[in-house]
């Protein structure tokens, strides 16, 4: 495997294409990792206090129809 390093390098080497096109990678596979994190910690319960603390909020008053 290639150290940070070396894959820096080889970054600022590109093209403008090879480098949108690099970017464009990397912001979708972030974006791919991070829905599967949140799936995760849905699954796991771990948001459950989120819906908890809307449902307290609308059972108080403190919520208005959309």
């Amino acid at each position: 495997m290639m150290n940070i390093e070396t894959i820096e390098e080889q970054i600022a080497e590109l093209d403008n294409a090879s480098f949108n096109k690099l970017r464009d990678w990397v912001l979708e596979f972030d974006q791919m990792k991070w829905d599967k994190q949140i799936e995760a910690d849905s699954n796991a319960g771990k948001l459950d206090f989120l819906i908890n603390a809307a449902f307290d909020e609308h059972q108080a008053g403190k919520t208005r129809k959309l």
